[in-house]
């Protein structure tokens, strides 16, 4: 019997069932024999990311976007642009929202979410007996490829915000201060589902991903991974690299698929969201939106 995956949501305050897009596929994938070794030949390799890309690139996957949104119920009031002014589905997929869509939570000791979707905290990173699934440890050196980095937030926190296909897929910046320049850290590209990342968390440090520092005047420095996974072999940055920037500002966007962000702060600096905390202690999700409070500054 398949194991459901939910998460909590706030404006229901319940559990919520999550409609997985193309579940079958990753369920075969990773919870099935055959799956795992089509997905070891084929799947996590970048030229199939690469080549679903252009696919959905291509004026002819414009089609797909009516009854992708019909299907998920989206707020097309949201949009910045029309349903049918785009010319692919990928230029769909990473569309931009009306600002007014996402107000940012205001405050200068305010810190906000950095993007929709569904929110995990893990509140002390020295202390990470499980996450996902019993018995996976959360491995910081491994995930940042980086010992000075490493032990300097051996202690800190470490919010996972995974985004799903029907997720708006632009990453913005959780507090203010100057951005760095982005590096690269070469991987796979295996989904970040929880389907997945059930049978192996590993695929985290497994996977492509950029580190990208902010330094905050209070804060310090606080790192901001962007993951790649299965047909999100790009992510594009559009925040200008090594200045200063304010609080909500977009710093990029996730080609199609679904992706994930990981914000690492360092230790004792905040106050997180007090529903954040509750529900991630006892292993669940939250759906928060980008721009929505995440904690306050301490002291």
């Amino acid at each position: 019997m398949k194991s459901e995956i939910t998460y909590w949501c706030p404006k229901t305050s319940s559990l919520v069932a999550e409609e997985i897009y193309g579940e079958k596929w990753l369920r075969f994938s990773y919870e099935n024999f055959f799956g795992n070794i089509g997905l070891w030949a084929l799947v996590k390799r970048a030229w199939f990311s690469r080549w679903y890309g252009r696919k959905m690139d291509k004026p002819e996957s414009k089609k797909k976007i009516i009854p992708f949104i019909e299907k998920y119920g989206l707020d097309c009031s949201e949009f910045l642009q029309e349903p049918n002014s785009f010319t692919s589905f990928n230029q769909f997929f990473y569309r931009q929202l009306k600002p007014e869509s996402r107000p940012i939570f205001p405050g200068e000791k305010v810190v906000v979410f950095p993007a929709d979707g569904r929110h995990f905290l893990i509140p002390d990173l020295s202390q990470t007996q499980y996450i996902y699934a019993k018995g996976q440890c959360f491995e910081l050196k491994s995930l940042l490829g980086c010992h000075r980095l490493a032990n300097q937030f051996e202690s800190g926190s470490a919010l996972i915000s995974r985004l799903c296909p029907v997720d708006y897929h632009r990453f913005h910046f959780p507090v203010s201060g100057k951005s760095g320049i982005p590096k690269l850290i070469y991987g796979d590209l295996l989904s970040v589902n929880p389907i997945a990342l059930r049978k192996k968390i590993s695929i985290f440090w497994q996977n492509k991903r950029y580190i990208h520092i902010l330094q905050n005047e209070h804060l310090g420095d606080m790192i901001q991974l962007l993951v790649g996974a299965t047909c999100v072999g790009s992510v594009h940055f559009t925040a200008k690299e090594d200045s200063w920037i304010s609080k909500g500002e977009e710093c990029g966007y996730f080609s199609f698929g679904g992706s994930c962000v990981i914000s690492i702060f360092p230790e004792n600096k905040i106050r997180f969201n007090d529903q954040l905390l509750d529900n991630s202690s006892k292993g669940y999700e939250t759906y928060f939106q980008m721009g929505e409070y995440l904690g306050g500054f301490a002291n």
